[in-house]
């Protein structure tokens, strides 16, 4: 892996600590948490049968092709049955009443099953609209005038001031003043977070509110399209499409479906021409029998329940893609700051070079850090404030300030010809050369043993006057703080095959000290944007699925050339828009679970179309002997089951059609178990477990039910 990156970020994303004079946050008051209920509960159950009943309109069944079909054969033989109705045959008309209703059954079952997979995504939903509310915001125009106005009249780059107790009105970010925020009606949380201009943890929610302070936040969102509605609509399913796996599935399923349907079609001239003509509800009962109906009826729940699951871990997916994805991701990509550590790098000491005072080096990195918002540059400021008393800030800032560019890795400040940079150290170096000084060797000692330690090295130097050379002053040292359980997190990941890089901008000593210490696999240090969306393309061009987490404006190009990219909360909006999933616990390592829920995701589905197939098979026995015993009575030696009666034999084989998809409906909502191991050992399990049981499964279960249907008297 090219490790040898141009450069390395002194801006961050870190969390500033809570200024002297702040009270400590209250806990926030538990508010309208997304609801996560039982799929068992009453409201959902009565809710997911109203569904099942609305999902009958031929409209909406007709994208599921094997569904469709049962439909339409539940429609034919309600026609034959009703044609039937006036004949004095008894024993055929409670075959036919009871043949039709379990073909009804059998496509209710499987909209059943979509629908209780829905219900409790619409709960949620429920839950975020009372959330979402009627709020107003107030405006501050740019003539410095403030206006209270809807919320619903906010526009892209409204400026709202709000102040402690008030609800945040629309998505935006933060550019004045530092406040606790409750999220809790987002992330189910009550601890309160802080969110403050500048950096990586900017990013601002609708709907959630301030609890101390009074900020500044630029709206980024139009209303109707914020953060909470997209959640909304995604939740609730109004915006699923289908994955690729789920479609090609799906074709597969239809392709089968038309081959059967085929087969039964013309194996009535067969049974003609061998003096067993079929009645037409036992040729609609063999075809709704033989295609996987199974299969058909539940993938469309697998699918909604594997999202469903990630927001129970509060992950929410923007795609199935994505959810489908990352059960198949090898490289993981993380960015350190903020994600592997915690993100507050905090200035820790200051180290002058030889014949500088520490007066004067603490001095120039105070000054230099005036103009810079991030929390770097605030901790600078007040560490030097607290050490050294006579280092105030001042209420304006007086000269030009230089911000920091990913070119030029450095920020600093500009007055009447004195200039303080403060940066990487090779960029302050760069600079101290090219205004005429010299740069002795003792900073890149300094630097060194700052790195060695896991911090990171900020170089400081200064031109005094217009015509003196500049002059480097020292080093501050920033350290970070690896979260904890990291290591063990990882191990797990490996263990499941998937190997860790960690990116970041910091130079190569830091990142060696802190890979180690976090226990990843690899590490691109003095990473640009550039660099990471160029790593992942070549992960990608060598065959491997790639996954990466951030929270940073400079991580969002990375963010949305990953095949699944996770976006923490706290991060910046650019971030979240560029990502297909957003961490809502904003916890990096959270990607384990997600990398769960996307394997057992593709083995849920894969057990269950094994399980389908299989079942053909014994219902093959059921019905095709009962159907020809009587004209062919060779074909009786296939009974293997031992069936009372061929009207017996199919009402069985129909009756169990339907009742395993309920069945089998909390498997495919739970999904089945994942175990980490190889693909053969996967696929052993699955064939031994579904294939074989679903082989076995079917005989003992029809056969029973034909006892029953004998024992009733019921034919």
């Amino acid at each position: 892996m090219d490790k040898n990156a141009s450069s390395s970020r002194t801006g961050g994303a870190a969390t500033a600590p809570r200024p002297p004079d702040t009270p400590e946050a209250p806990t926030a008051v538990e508010g309208p948490v997304p609801a996560r209920g039982s799929l068992t509960s009453g409201p959902v159950l009565r809710r997911a049968l109203l569904d099942a009943l609305r999902k009958l309109d031929p409209r909406t069944l007709v994208r599921n092709p094997v569904i469709f079909v049962v439909l339409v054969g539940s429609v034919l033989s309600t026609v034959v049955f009703l044609g039937n109705a006036g004949t004095t045959d008894t024993r055929g008309l409670v075959f036919g009443a009871l043949v039709t209703l379990f073909l009804w059954a059998t496509v209710l079952f499987a909209n059943f099953a979509e629908a209780l997979a829905e219900g409790r995504g619409k709960a949620q939903a429920d839950a975020l609209r009372a959330v979402r509310g009627s709020t107003t915001a107030l405006v501050r125009r740019p003539d410095g005038t403030t206006e209270r106005v809807p919320g619903t009249e906010l526009r892209v780059g409204d400026t709202c001031v709000v102040s402690a107790g008030e609800t945040i009105p629309g998505d935006g970010e933060v550019v004045e003043g530092v406040a606790s925020v409750d999220e809790s009606a987002i992330t189910g949380e009550s601890a309160p977070v802080i969110r403050e201009s500048g950096g990586d943890r900017s990013a601002v929610t609708g709907g959630t509110t301030v609890l101390s302070d009074t900020i500044a936040v630029r709206v980024t969102s139009r209303p109707g399209d914020t953060f909470l509605d997209r959640m909304i609509s995604l939740v609730e399913g109004a915006e699923r499409r289908r994955t690729p796996n789920e479609i090609a599935l799906n074709i597969l399923l239809g392709g089968l479906t038309l081959i059967f349907l085929i087969a039964v079609v013309t194996l009535q001239p067969m049974a003609i021409y061998s003096q067993a003509r079929q009645d037409t509800l036992v040729l609609v009962a063999l075809l709704v029998c033989l295609i996987p109906t199974t299969i058909g009826a539940l993938l469309s729940a697998i699918g909604i329940a594997g999202m469903d699951r990630l927001v129970r871990r509060n992950v929410l997916a923007t795609s199935g893609r994505a959810v489908e994805a990352s059960g198949d991701i090898t490289t993981l990509l993380l960015d350190k700051t903020g994600t592997i550590t915690l993100g507050n790098r905090q200035a820790a000491d200051l180290l002058p070079l030889p014949g500088v005072s520490d007066d004067e080096l603490a001095a120039a990195a105070h000054r230099s850090s005036l103009p810079d918002g991030t929390p770097e540059g605030r901790s600078i400021v007040d560490f030097a404030g607290a050490r050294y008393p006579g280092l105030r800030r001042p209420g304006r800032i007086s000269g030009v300030p230089v911000p920091f560019t990913a070119q030029s890795r450095m920020s600093g400040l500009d007055e009447n010809g004195r200039l303080v940079r403060k940066g990487a150290v090779d960029a302050v170096t760069r600079w101290v050369r090219e205004n005429g000084g010299e740069v002795p060797e003792e900073l890149s000692r300094l630097s060194g043993e700052v790195s060695d330690q896991g911090g990171t090295p900020l170089a400081v130097a200064e031109v005094s006057g217009p015509d003196d050379p500049a002059r480097a002053l020292g080093v501050v040292h920033l350290k970070d703080t690896v979260k904890p359980g990291m290591r063990e997190r990882f191990a797990q990941l490996r263990t499941m095959g998937i190997r860790t890089v960690m990116v970041t901008g910091d130079n190569r000593r830091t990142a060696a000290v802190i890979a180690d210490e976090a226990g990843v696999d690899d590490y691109l240090a003095e990473a640009t944007p550039e660099r990471k969306l160029r790593l992942i393309r070549q992960e990608q061009d060598g065959g491997a699925l790639v996954a990466m987490t951030g929270d940073g404006t400079n991580d969002a190009p990375a963010l949305a050339q990953a095949d699944v990219g996770v976006a923490m909360n706290t991060g910046t909006q650019a971030a979240r828009e560029a990502a297909n999933m957003v961490d809502l616990d904003s916890d990096p390592t959270k990607l384990i679970d997600i990398v769960q829920v996307g394997k057992q995701l593709l083995i849920t589905r894969g057990a269950l179309t094994t399980f389908s197939i299989a079942n053909d098979v014994a219902k093959y026995f059921a019905i095709l002997p009962a159907m020809f015993a009587a004209a062919l009575p060779g074909l009786e030696s296939l009974n293997i089951m031992g069936l009372q009666s061929a009207e017996s034999a199919i009402l069985s084989a129909v009756i169990f059609n339907a009742l395993v998809i309920i069945a089998l409906v909390p498997l495919s909502l739970r999904g089945v178990r994942f175990r980490p191991g190889s693909a053969t050992t996967a696929l052993r399990r699955n064939l031994l477990v579904y294939g074989l049981g679903g082989l076995i499964t079917p005989f003992i279960a029809i056969k029973a039910i034909d006892t029953a249907v004998i024992a009733l008297g019921v034919l």
